[in-house]
């Protein structure tokens, strides 16, 4: 499987690029929009004499996900919104145990069972680290065919490097889409660097008979591990916070947004274009950590942001923490626009908003001269 350009479902460009990525085992649990992921692992996993198990629940998935990762395999899961909900403990046992595997949601409405139209809701849960406990997962966000698969590939990557889960949230309109494609090339699994934190103890491997678990029952014990890891997490602060910026530096306004609301922003740039208008975008590509250092730069330059999501509010808490940490609170102002139970925002309405907030503060400026 050489590097080529395929048409292709999100969702099954998540899945051919985790075969690609060296995928030892997949474990799934059926649900919408993310079946047809599933479905294409379910082929294209057997077929390369590799592990799939659809198994009896989320749970029990996730569960097998934590037992391959400690074996020192390439692990994955997939679900939905309210699967990932049941996969969560799973997701803090296995960080808590520094497990490295890829867990992907292609998000739908909710809360509870909500519907299967596509929607934003789960930053929250992905980037607060969803489960029990202190700590944080790396998170992806893809906004096209194209990026789904190339954040799935890589997302294997960081997981071995940092030790952690890594979850790709892309969402029901990303997972269902066709867009052209470039496959990475094939990775070989034979040629991996060591794992010498697995489990060991077994036939073909050599390795010390490691002990893998999240339970140390010694609170002072337990703190000493939790500040190692959080020191982790500092310094993938540092090294995998990642951005996309769009016309920020001739914009009257920027827009903040990820995965679909980021196209849906780009398409408000151009028709603003058409009309005079300077508007740019910052687009989030890692939600944790989170890109804080690009929206203070812009807030300090005295930037307007509009936050544009298909939920009711939350990734709009990062950029106004990123604002008040660099700028000063209130400095750069920091609006919201947001559809839910499944809607898609328009670039029409998108602009609309756009424009009502760079009219008023022209009138608030007017005012105070």
């Amino acid at each position: 499987m050489s590097e080529e350009k395929r048409l292709m479902k999100g969702n099954d460009a998540i899945g051919e690029a985790a075969v690609r990525a060296g995928c030892d085992a997949y474990f799934g649990y059926p649900i919408t929009p993310q079946n047809e992921l599933t479905a294409y692992m379910a082929r294209y996993m057997l077929d390369s004499g590799r592990v799939f198990i659809q198994a009896e629940s989320e749970i029990s998935a996730m569960s097998m996900v934590y037992g391959a990762a400690a074996a020192g395999g390439r692990a994955m899961t997939s679900s939905s919104s309210p699967g990932i909900s049941l996969k969560q403990e799973g997701i803090s046992y296995a960080s808590g145990a520094d497990l490295p595997c890829v867990v992907v949601n292609v998000q739908r409405a909710g809360p509870g069972l909500g519907g299967i139209s596509p929607a934003q809701g789960d930053y929250f849960q992905a980037t607060r680290g969803g489960g029990h406990g202190d700590y944080y997962n790396i998170v992806l966000a893809p906004k096209s065919v194209q990026e789904a698969a190339d954040l799935t590939y890589e997302a294997f990557d960081l997981a071995e490097k940092w030790r952690t889960p890594v979850i790709v949230l892309a969402d029901g309109l990303i997972g269902q889409m066709m867009e052209g494609v470039v496959l990475p090339p094939a990775r070989d699994p034979t040629k991996r660097p060591d794992r010498p934190w697995a489990a060991g103890g077994h036939a073909g491997v050599d390795r010390p008979n490691n002990h893998i678990c999240s339970m140390i029952l010694d609170p002072p014990a337990l703190e000493a591990s939790i500040r190692t890891r959080y020191a982790r997490y500092e310094k993938i602060a540092k090294e995998c916070s990642r951005s996309e910026s769009v016309n920020v530096e001739r914009a009257e306004l920027v827009f903040v947004a990820y995965g679909t609301c980021a196209r849906v922003c780009l398409g408000a740039i151009q028709l603003a274009k058409a009309e005079g208008i300077e508007l740019g975008m910052v687009r989030p590509i890692t939600l944790w950590p989170y890109p804080s250092a690009e929206i203070g730069r812009l807030a300090a330059a005295g930037k307007r942001f509009l936050a544009v999501e298909m939920s009711m509010g939350q990734m709009v808490q990062d950029v106004r923490l990123a604002v008040a940490d660099s700028a000063g609170a209130g400095k750069a102002k920091v609006d919201f626009f947001g559809r839910c139970g499944g809607n898609v925002p328009s670039e029409e309405e998108v602009l609309a908003c756009a424009k009502r907030l760079l009219a008023a503060a022209k009138v608030k400026a007017k005012a105070k001269a």
